[in-house]
């Protein structure tokens, strides 16, 4: 009996009459037909010879086991050995190959290469560029170190360039200067770490004073059209505002601004001539007073006005003040003091006794005064007694007592 594999034979009855090999389906061997065939495997739930499929270029055979599993070449992976490993990438569909990511990745994609999730800072292809603000250093192990540049004071970006050690920004913005964008540049100065353009109210020149202002503080270097001050503001002095308030024009001479008298005279002339002007603007120069009280040459008149400035005069009004204060008040302590002598004067208690041969005379100052007061001078005691042997004088109608 042929006794064929009803499974992996084309008849089970017909089989060689020598040999008794029976005829076997694609995938089936033996003489009964029983055993699947190289690059097939017996697949358990159906008892069928089925192909293993591995892939020609993954596997290192087209035999699998019983699951079907291929056996995949290094850097392949897969259950026909159609995938590469991880870390591996598929070079010209034929082969797998290694990741090229300059180890700062061990994955990449399996069909391009392209290398993912790159480290240290790196980015690209193969993570061989630095990501941004970022700059790939000397040192044998290229790793990328942060850019010392402020991204408020430049792009955050640096390089090295050829022959240098330390990196250089690639682009300040506006204001700051420097290798590394750290400093301000000229018409800047620092504020808080910020630069800040100087403030000079137009008054400088960059050609003459290229940093402007200086770059600590922010004060203005060499002001110019005679100002002054921190920000060039102000006026030197000397100098004040034009009407317009745009330039510094030099200070005029200036008088007070009250009524002044101008008196001319000359030599021999019968009667002066005077001006009484009315309130003089400040603002009047000597050579305009002049103009609008003019004097004549032909009398050789003479008249002089001091250059000085309004600070001047109002002191020079002060004075005067205080010196015509000063002598009334004199003036008036003098009156008080006379009037004070007189009334001690008149109220003199002094008097004058006279002895002659046949009688005696009695005369005070008070006689000679008109209305002189004599009373407490001389007591009108007729009955008294003076004591101590003081002189008494008796007359029909006082009694004096000295």
């Amino acid at each position: 009996l042929c006794n064929c594999s009803a499974v992996g034979s084309a008849g089970a009855a017909e089989c060689n009459g020598t040999t008794g090999q029976c005829p076997c389906l694609e995938g089936y061997v033996g003489l009964r037909c029983e055993s699947c065939a190289e690059g097939f495997y017996l697949e358990r739930r159906s008892q069928r010879c089925r192909p293993c499929g591995c892939s020609p270029d993954g596997s290192s055979s087209a035999q699998c086991d019983d699951s079907g599993k291929c056996q995949c070449k290094v850097g392949v992976t897969g259950l026909k050995c159609d995938q590469c490993s991880d870390g591996y990438y598929w070079f010209n569909e034929t082969t797998c190959e290694p990741c090229q990511c300059n180890n700062h990745s061990k994955t990449c994609e399996s069909l391009t290469g392209i290398c993912l999730r790159c480290q240290e800072n790196t980015k690209g292809n193969h993570c061989e560029l630095c990501k941004e603000g970022f700059y790939r250093s000397t040192h044998p192990a290229h790793a990328c170190h942060h850019c010392p540049c402020s991204t408020v004071a430049s792009t955050g970006t640096c390089r090295i360039q050829p022959g240098e050690t330390v990196p250089t920004c690639d682009k300040c913005k506006t204001g700051y200067t420097g290798r590394n964008c750290n400093q301000c540049d000229d018409g800047y100065y620092n504020s808080d770490s910020i630069c800040v353009r100087c403030k000079c109210n137009g008054n400088v020149d960059p050609a003459r004073s290229p940093s402007v202002c200086k770059p600590e503080s922010g004060e203005c270097i060499g002001c110019l059209y005679h100002t002054a001050g921190f920000h060039c503001e102000e006026c030197e002095d000397g100098y004040v505002r034009d009407p317009e308030g745009t330039n510094c024009t030099k200070k005029e001479a200036t008088l007070g601004p009250e009524i002044r008298e101008f008196t001319t005279s000359a030599p021999n002339a019968s009667k002066a001539t005077s001006f009484s002007t009315a309130v003089i603007n400040s603002t009047l120069s000597p050579t305009t007073i002049q103009t609008i009280f003019p004097i004549s040459s032909s009398d050789n008149s003479t008249s002089a006005f001091a250059d000085v400035s309004w600070t001047q005069f109002n002191i020079i009004i002060l004075t005067v003040i205080i010196i015509v204060v000063v002598l009334l008040m004199g003036f008036v302590g003098a009156v008080y003091m006379y009037r004070e002598y007189q009334n001690r004067k008149l109220n003199a208690p002094f008097w004058t006794i006279e002895l002659k041969e046949d009688n005696i005379s009695f005369s005070s100052y008070h006689d000679s005064i008109p209305n002189a007061d004599v009373s407490g001078l001389l007591e009108d005691d007729g009955n008294e007694v003076a004591p101590n042997g003081q002189l008494t004088l008796t007359t029909p109608m006082h009694n004096y007592k000295a």
